[in-house]
């Protein structure tokens, strides 16, 4: 019986892989293939742009796009509107990062040792950039083909680098010298 299963198994992963290579062959994958590429150039372009605001707006759009097209179980709605509401705090930092009088609040709420990072709060963006990073490395473990992985390897760098950006506005506005 166990060798009846996986012969079973082999067959049906054989027949996946043939409809996913006629499936490729299309027209319709081809023109899909060009559009993802030029989304691939455009991601790129928007991270070595070094603009925050735009980097997280367009995460935000592609998590809202994947919330309404792709989420089909309850655990990713959850995890992409989680995402939606985090990629939402770091916006609202965003607001106040570079104000010297108010982000000293900020700075003051995260004053214990544990919540901070190189003399940094780890504040609410702090935690979502890392949040956001976990789930993007997360999705890039799943079946995804050589386009959809490229995308996802250009948004978590988008993310890591936003993070950074993040970073060097903090201790800009708090006066720390990072490394």
């Amino acid at each position: 019986m166990r060798s009846d299963n996986v012969d079973k198994t082999a067959w049906f992963l054989a027949l996946e892989a043939s409809g996913i290579k006629e499936l490729a062959e299309t027209s319709a994958a081809s023109s899909l293939r060009k559009i993802r590429n030029k989304f691939l150039l455009y991601l790129r372009d928007a991270g070595q742009s070094r603009d925050l605001s735009a980097i997280v707006a367009i995460e935000k759009a592609i998590v809202r796009g994947d919330l309404e097209r792709y989420a089909n179980s309850t655990s990713m709605i959850s995890s992409l509107k989680n995402a939606l509401l985090e990629l939402e705090a770091i916006r609202n930092l965003l607001k106040i990062v570079d104000d010297k009088r108010l982000y000293a609040h900020v700075d003051r709420a995260y004053s214990l040792p544990k919540n901070r990072e190189k003399d940094l709060p780890k504040d609410e963006a702090y935690n979502a950039f890392k949040s956001h990073y976990a789930r993007l490395n997360n999705l890039d473990k799943s079946r995804l083909n050589d386009e959809e992985k490229e995308i996802v390897d250009a948004r978590k760098g988008n993310i890591r680098n936003a993070g950074k950006l993040y970073a060097q506005r903090q201790a800009l506005t708090l006066g720390v010298e990072l490394e």
